[in-house]
């Protein structure tokens, strides 16, 4: 007996004619699927900047203890507690009311998420930011002072070397805006290695409102890019003087840039375009210096 073959089974609801209303149908919206939800524009959060910090590091706590800044707790490992560089500052800080805790350093490597504290961490007072006054009056004491205003500057690692890089070249303070720009934070003062403690830092609400002002008390100001029209060793800075730097990648805002007198540019002899904000700072500002002293001339003379 043979089998009868299978026939494929029919939709009957397929055949049956399709009444045209003349309107299309609306589409039906899309259930949400479990677990999933609708990704949410939000806007980058404003960088905070005025809880207590803990700095660490042998040589940026010696010099906050050196320079007189409250703290209100320390903890050391018992080789540090009495080492001559140490033992006077320490001992001076707990009659001011700090807390010296001897501790393990692996109690160190908790505190500072395993960060390089050589043996002492110190918790000290937010940062106390000059204004844009009191900078221009200490600056006021030197003739033909140069300023360094940062432009969004959000890696701290770059904000504390360019404070390094300023004080160590004898220049009289730095100007940063309020917002989307890291303030002085633990990480800017570890990369700034004692230098905050030595050079003054405004914090300013608008930034290009500022510049207008720095030209009103006289002083020229230089925007830093890659983009500049007059190379950097081509300007006689025998002026006050405010270098502008912006962040990496965006560079100096372009509203900024229109508060600026000139863009100088670096010239550079490779195939990289562009440098390090940091890096910049240092051989802009190491240009003023070889142009006002001949001891920073390194192109004349014998300095073996």
């Amino acid at each position: 007996m043979t089998e009868k073959p299978r026939l494929p089974k029919v939709n009957r609801r397929d055949d049956r004619p399709q009444k045209s209303t003349g309107k299309p149908r609306p589409q039906r919206p899309q259930r949400p699927v479990p677990g999933k939800r609708k990704p949410v524009q939000r806007e980058a959060p404003e960088l905070v900047n005025d809880a207590p910090e803990l700095l660490y590091g042998r040589h940026t706590v010696l010099s906050a203890l050196e320079s007189g800044r409250p703290c209100n707790r320390i903890w050391v490992i018992p080789t540090l507690r009495y080492d001559p560089r140490f033992h006077q500052r320490l001992n001076d800080a707990k009659q001011q009311g700090a807390v010296i805790d001897t501790v393990t350093p692996e109690r160190l490597d908790q505190l500072c998420q395993r960060g390089r504290h050589q043996g002492i961490a110190i918790q000290v007072a937010a940062y106390s930011y000059w204004s844009l006054e009191d900078v221009l009056a200490k600056a006021s004491a030197v003739a033909n002072p140069v300023l360094l205003a940062a432009d969004g500057i959000t890696d701290p690692q770059n904000l504390g070397a360019m404070i390094r890089t300023a004080e160590a070249l004898g220049m009289q303070g730095i100007i940063i805006p309020q917002r989307r720009a890291v303030g002085i934070t633990a990480t800017v003062a570890k990369a700034a290695a004692g230098a905050l403690d030595h050079l003054p830092v405004a914090r300013v609400v608008n930034l290009n409102q500022a510049l207008e002002a720095l030209k009103t008390a006289g002083y020229w100001i230089y925007g830093l890019s890659e983009r500049g029209s007059v190379p950097l060793s081509k300007v006689t800075f025998d002026h006050p003087t405010v270098f502008v730097v912006g962040g990496e990648g965006q560079g100096i805002s372009l509203q900024t840039q229109r508060h600026c007198d000139h863009l100088v540019t670096i010239p550079l002899a490779g195939r990289t375009n562009s440098l390090n904000a940091a890096v910049a700072v240092g051989i802009a500002l190491y240009e003023v210096c070889r142009q006002r002293s001949p001891a920073w001339d390194l192109t004349h003379g014998d300095h073996t």
